[in-house]
This record gives C-alpha cells, sequence and structure tokens, in this order.
C-alpha cells in the first residue's frame, strides 16, 4: 500500500497552505508531517484522507500496484485526530459494536481484547460523552492500533494523555512500525523521532 501526490496544492481565500507538493509514502514506512502550528499540518492530513478537496494536484493510493478507487480508500485507513468526534451517545460497547461494522480488529483480537488493550473495561457501559478527554483520546488511538487497516494517519496523537498515556501511545506506535504505513503530523519530535523520514510541509510554500 502506497500514497503517491502529485502537485498538491491547497489554499484557502488567496493564501497557499502548501503547493507543489510531490511525495510519494512508501508501504510499512513512518512519515512525520511537521511544520510550524497553525501553518497547515493538519490540512495536510486531512486532504491526504481525502476529508477535505484540494485546489490542485491528485492524491492516489495503491495496492499491489493497482490503483484504488477513490470510494475504496476509507476501507484503508484510519485517521486519528482531537477534532474528529466519536459518537458521544453510545456506550463504549455500542460504539464499537458500530465501528466494527466497517473496520476489522486485527486477528486474534476480540472486543474484550480490544477494551482492555485501551484501559476502559471499568468504563464500557458508560456513555462515551462523560469520558474525559484523556480516555476518548485513548479510545482514537486504540481504533488505529489494533484494527487491520494498512494506513494509520495520526494527528498531534498524544493530546489530550497524561505522562502514562504518553508512554502507553508509544509502546503502541512503535510496535505498528515496518507493518503499517504510518504518517504522523506533530511538532513535538517525542510523537515522532522514531519515524524513518520527515515531510516539512513548509518547503512546499
Amino acid at each position: 500500500m502506497k500514497i503517491e501526490v502529485k502537485d498538491l496544492g491547497k489554499k484557502f481565500i488567496k493564501e497557499w497552505i502548501f503547493r507543489h507538493l510531490d511525495f510519494t509514502f512508501d508501504e510499512f514506512q513512518s512519515y512525520a508531517i511537521t511544520v510550524p502550528n497553525g501553518s497547515g499540518k493538519s490540512t495536510f492530513i486531512l486532504s491526504l484522507a481525502g476529508f477535505i478537496p484540494t485546489n490542485e494536484g491528485t492524491v492516489q493510493y495503491y495496492k499491489d500496484g493497482n490503483l484504488i478507487p477513490e470510494d475504496e480508500i476509507f476501507k484503508t485507513l484510519d485517521i486519528i485526530t482531537p477534532y474528529l468526534e466519536l459518537i458521544e451517545e453510545f456506550t463504549l460497547d455500542e460504539f464499537l459494536a458500530f465501528h466494527f461494522k466497517f473496520k476489522t480488529l486485527r486477528e486474534g483480537y476480540s472486543i474484550n481484547d480490544f477494551i482492555d488493550k485501551i484501559y476502559l473495561n471499568e468504563d464500557r457501559s458508560k456513555q462515551i460523552k462523560n469520558y474525559s478527554s484523556g480516555m476518548k483520546q485513548r479510545l482514537k488511538l486504540g481504533l488505529g492500533f489494533f484494527s487491520t487497516s494498512e494506513i494509520c494517519f495520526l494527528d498531534e496523537p498524544t493530546t489530550n494523555l497524561d505522562e502514562q498515556g504518553i508512554a502507553w501511545y508509544l509502546e503502541n506506535i512503535k510496535k505498528l512500525l515496518g507493518k503499517k504505513l504510518v504518517l504522523i503530523s506533530s511538532n513535538q519530535k517525542s510523537e515522532y523521532d522514531f519515524c524513518d523520514k520527515i515531510l516539512h510541509i513548509a518547503d512546499y510554500k
């Protein structure tokens, strides 16, 4: 699984956030996406994932050399960001039953295993709206860590995590390296200093 970006450009009103961006994200590699705060990290991640349109260029996904149709791309990836919302009216059990109708847990994992891995077993019957911000972030990260999706997008992944949560993130993200295509959007070096390559969005103004 790889992503090819050609001559990509995105602007708001008259200001270009990035432009003429050519890059290939290769299978099983890990990439850090860096740029000063407020200068386009999240915009770039959302553009890659197809959540927002770009003004120029193309983003194409390939598997085994074959182009994946745009309406099939969502099946290949997980995207974890602080600003994408969960369905907070659901309990954890209800949410996971719904979510895993569209995604697949890693082989050998059950829903119970997943809940144990994200340390929410005692809170599984609570509505997600009653979770702390750290609990919600751990749930989001777990959806990327323990699914079979081949691509994992992470935007500012340790947002809302305490010291113990950050250690949990680092332990689990490093287990993904070499198993998925991983893209981490961040300005905190500790979140990505293990990545294979770094892409500086500011180089494409």
